[in-house]
C-alpha cells in the first residue's frame, strides 16, 4: 500500500472546509496545482474518490465524508500539541473573520495589545463586506451580525452597538442639518448601502427609520460611506465607533438612533484552542473596555 503522508491529510481537510482547490492553496500558502497533486496521491493510496468536481467547486463524496470525521480529529490534536510546544505558550495561525467596519474602526486601533502579547501568533485580520464562515472552517472566529441558528458553532453575544445619522461640518454649513424626519427625506441628500449587495439583512438601516428614507449616493463598503459623509457628500447612518471617532462628524436628529448587536461565533472543534480561546478572552477585555464608544455614549 502506497504510504500515506500528514501533508496530504492536512490538504484533504483544507479542500473539504472550503470546497475549492484555490481557497484551500491560499489558506495554506501553497499553490493549487500542488494540493491537486497530493490530493490524488491520497485517493490512489487509498483507492477511492474523496471528492466530486462541481460548477462551485470539491465537494465530499461518501467516502471523503467518513475519513473527513477522521481527519478532523487528526487536525485537533496536531493543532494542540504545536500549542502546548511553542516555548511562548501561543504560536501558528490565527483567523479572524469581522465586518468592514468593526475591524477597521475598532479592532485594528487596539489589536497591537493582543500581537504584543503573543509575539509568535500570526494573525489574520478579514475586515471585508462579507464574513468567512466559521462551520466550514474557513475562519477560526467570526464577529457577525446575528447570531447564526444552525451549524457546528457554538456563539454568544460579544456586545450591543449604536448607530446613528451623521453629516459632515461642511454639509451642515452648505444645506443646515435636518429638523425632522420629513426635513430629512424631501430635502436632504442620503448615502446608504448598494440594496442588491447587501451581505446582510441587519444592514437596511434607512428604511428601518423610516420608509421613505432611500439612498441617493450608495456603496457597498461602510469605510467609503465614511469617506463620503466626512466628504460633505450626504447624511448617513453610521456606527457609533465610527461616527463619533471622526471631528469632521456631527450627529443629526440624535433621538433618532438603531440598535445591533455583535455576536462571537466559534466551530465547536476549535472553540478548545488556546489561541481562539486567548482572542476571545482578549476581545471580552477591550469591548468591555470600550463599551461607551460602541454604544456611542458620549462623555
Amino acid at each position: 500500500m502506497q504510504p500515506i503522508n500528514w501533508n496530504e491529510l492536512r490538504d484533504f481537510l483544507a479542500v473539504a472546509r472550503v470546497g475549492q482547490y484555490a481557497r484551500a492553496a491560499a489558506t495554506l500558502g501553497i499553490d493549487p496545482a500542488t494540493i491537486g497533486r497530493r490530493l490524488r496521491r491520497l485517493e490512489r493510496a487509498l483507492g477511492y474518490t474523496l471528492f466530486e468536481q462541481t460548477r462551485e467547486g470539491q465537494v465530499l463524496t461518501e467516502a471523503g465524508e467518513r475519513l473527513l470525521a477522521q481527519v478532523e480529529l487528526m487536525g485537533q490534536a496536531f493543532e494542540t500539541i504545536v500549542e502546548q510546544q511553542s516555548p511562548a505558550g501561543l504560536s501558528g495561525h490565527l483567523r479572524i473573520s469581522v465586518s468592514e467596519g468593526f475591524g477597521t474602526w475598532f479592532i485594528a486601533r487596539h489589536l497591537q495589545g493582543f500581537t504584543d502579547r503573543y509575539p509568535l501568533l500570526t494573525v489574520d485580520l478579514a475586515a471585508t463586506s462579507g464574513f468567512l464562515n466559521p462551520s466550514k472552517r474557513e475562519a477560526d472566529m467570526a464577529i457577525l451580525l446575528a447570531r447564526p441558528r444552525t451549524g457546528p458553532v457554538i456563539s454568544g453575544k460579544l456586545s450591543d452597538y449604536r448607530l446613528q445619522l451623521y453629516a459632515g461640518r461642511s454639509y451642515l454649513a452648505r444645506k443646515g442639518g435636518p429638523q425632522n424626519l420629513d426635513d430629512l427625506a424631501l430635502r436632504h441628500r442620503l448615502i446608504g448601502y448598494v440594496p442588491d449587495l447587501l451581505y446582510a439583512p441587519e444592514l437596511r438601516y434607512l428604511g428601518e427609520i423610516d420608509e421613505r428614507l432611500n439612498a441617493h449616493i450608495r456603496s457597498s463598503s461602510i469605510n467609503a460611506q465614511h469617506q463620503l459623509v466626512a466628504a460633505g457628500a450626504g447624511i448617513a447612518v453610521l456606527p457609533c465607533f465610527i461616527g463619533d471617532a471622526d471631528p469632521r462628524l456631527e450627529r443629526v436628529l440624535p433621538e433618532i438612533g438603531i440598535d445591533r448587536s455583535f455576536w462571537i461565533v466559534i466551530h465547536r472543534d476549535t472553540r478548545q484552542l488556546q489561541r481562539v480561546r486567548a482572542f476571545r478572552n482578549w476581545l471580552l477585555e477591550v469591548v468591555a473596555q470600550n463599551r461607551d464608544a460602541l454604544l456611542g455614549r458620549i462623555p
